[in-house]
């Protein structure tokens, strides 16, 4: 067969080719260039009557159109007869089902396709993929975004398929995947090349909070903050800059991921490398504070090597208080090194240790016997709280308040702010406590011979009752109360009522017990009675020998009276 068949043999190549079935319109067709005129190639496709298409959708060739007689061509039959009674062809449409026929196999294959960028739509730009027009998106040009576009426009390049739909005529490309998928071929290549433990040189690129990305050439690595030094690094940005050179050692390879872990501080000696025998246990050094935090202070005590404060080990006195009441970031301080864990990389240190211990200094200036003096800070159901020297404080107990008493009462007499004396009872270091007691600054009224059995004693009445009356006696400085039953108030049981005394009468009564663990002394009226009576019949006779009890009571009295 000739390369120009004639009107003969392209109507026997048209039959072969459509089988001998009947046109349908919406094909694309073989036909014939019969004709060529002014800007129309007239093309016969076996129909009744050619069809018309312009000649500007076969393309020109140097300004030429790049068709003539005889040109074997596919169009695409719109419709077999219009108007005009010729048949409607169109070579674009033609070109764009091919284009996409050709498109769906390379679909399937997941291959990629060439094309180029022609236009900017919203939301993206229009790619002309050999005749079929697709959409770009936008997000989709390159792997970071791209401010001009230009020197892309018009290049043919490759492009991924992501989404195909014929019947809408919708084609989405991408040129991102593409990349992605080179640099990905190209970073398994590099990866490769790689080892853990090799050291190499880079160029930060990027820098995040966490740490900077370096540029190993072509591939990035990891550098994180804590692998910039063995000293505590706060951000990424104090020891290194976007564009600087920095040599590294990779540390870790994800063969999965293909990430890279890159260390600075590896190149370097271990500070943490016979620790134990640099800060021993009990030495004394000085740091500065780095962090602080809820529970305590970080001390950097050399370069890497860092050792904690705990808020208990910060100072004897202050309790509950927030770390940063008591030491600042960067401040320079004085600590004691109290256990080191090499294994953990953890020093503990204490701040206070590198103080006097106020407990010691205490009980050395204040032996247990001596007098101290200070102002009451507060006042509790156990007893009074003792403002000492040193902001420490010393409690004492209600049991210690007052000799006779009761310790609820006696607290009462005292109020806060207040300035006091006491005696120094017990210093206890290890609980760091200090038991006071203000009795004891005066006597114990029942120790010594202050009272004794058979002594007699003048009281006041403090209070009456239906069982008896309460009594106060002794000195005003160490006042003693005692309780006198009713069967004690007199011998003679017509006396023996407590509603004949008043609140403020004085009485004499002889004391008949001194319980001195109960810390309690009995007294009687009627066993004074009594032994005033034993004493006058003995001095002044008895009854016996003709004086009545009268004449001997009155002259017993009468002598009493005279000797007062």
């Amino acid at each position: 067969m000739s390369l120009n068949p004639s009107r003969d043999d392209f109507s026997a190549l048209l039959d072969e080719s459509l089988g001998g079935r009947d046109f349908m319109e919406g094909q694309v067709v073989h036909g014939l260039v019969v004709a060529i005129e002014k800007d129309f190639a007239i093309i016969d496709v076996g129909l009744k009557t050619e069809g018309r298409v312009s000649l500007k959708e076969f393309g020109m060739d140097e300004g030429r159109p790049a068709l003539k007689v005889g040109d074997n061509v596919e169009v695409f039959l719109e419709r077999v007869e219009n108007a005009m009674g010729e048949a409607v062809i169109s070579r674009e449409k033609a070109r764009r089902e091919e284009a996409w026929t050709r498109l769906e196999g390379v679909y399937e294959k997941n291959e990629p396709v060439m094309g180029s960028i022609v236009g900017r739509v919203k939301g993206g730009f229009t790619v002309d993929l050999g005749g079929a027009s697709a959409f770009l998106p936008g997000s989709q040009v390159d792997i970071r975004p791209v401010r001009d576009v230009g020197p892309l426009m018009g290049k043919e390049q490759p492009f991924a398929i992501l989404k195909m739909d014929r019947p809408r005529g919708n084609i989405v490309v991408s040129r991102r995947a593409i990349l992605e998928e080179a640099r990905a071929e190209q970073r398994t290549e590099l990866v490769s090349q790689l080892q853990e433990g090799e050291v190499r040189e880079g160029v930060v690129k990027n820098i995040t909070d966490y740490g900077a990305f370096v540029d190993l050439g072509g591939i990035d690595g990891l550098l994180h903050v804590t692998d910039m030094s063995w000293k505590r690094v706060n951000h990424p940005s104090q020891v290194l800059a976007v564009g600087d050179t920095v040599k590294v050692q990779i540390v870790k390879i994800n063969p999965d991921t293909q990430r890279i872990s890159l260390g600075m501080k590896q190149l370097q000696s271990d500070p943490w490398d016979g620790v134990e025998a640099k800060y021993p246990v009990g030495a004394k050094f000085t740091g500065r504070i780095t962090n602080i935090t809820d529970y305590g202070a970080f001390v950097e005590l050399e370069a890497g090597v860092e050792g904690l404060v705990h808020v208990s080990e910060m100072s004897w006195t202050k309790k509950n208080v927030h770390t940063g009441k008591i030491v600042s970031t960067s401040q320079e301080v004085d600590v004691v090194v109290l256990d080191v864990d090499p294994s953990k990389r953890r020093v503990s240190l204490g701040l206070k240790q590198a103080m006097a211990n106020p407990w010691e200094a205490f009980v050395a200036a204040h032996p247990i016997g001596s007098t101290v003096e200070g102002e009451v800070k507060n006042a509790t159901e156990f007893g009074l709280f003792i403002g000492l020297e040193n902001d420490i404080d010393g409690m004492v107990h209600l049991s210690d308040l007052d000799w006779a008493t009761p310790g609820e009462e006696a607290i009462a007499k005292y109020t806060k702010g207040e300035t006091v004396k006491a005696r120094v009872l017990d210093v206890d270091v290890e609980k760091e406590r200090i038991s006071l007691g203000i009795k004891q600054l005066g006597g114990d009224p029942l120790q010594g011979d202050t009272f004794r059995k058979g002594q007699t004693v003048t009281t006041t009445v403090t209070e009456i009752t239906s069982g008896g009356i309460e009594v106060r006696f002794g000195e005003d400085d160490a006042p003693m109360t005692a309780f006198i039953r009713k069967s004690d108030l007199s011998r003679d049981r017509a006396d023996q009522r407590p509603e004949r005394f008043a609140v403020g009468d004085r009485l004499d009564a002889q004391v008949t017990n001194i319980d001195k663990a109960a810390r309690r002394i009995s007294l009687s009226v009627k066993s004074l009675e009594m032994a005033e009576e034993k004493e006058a019949i003995e001095q002044f006779g008895s009854s016996d020998s003709g004086a009545s009890l009268g004449d001997i009571l009155g002259a017993a009295l009468r002598e009493k009276a005279q000797k007062e």
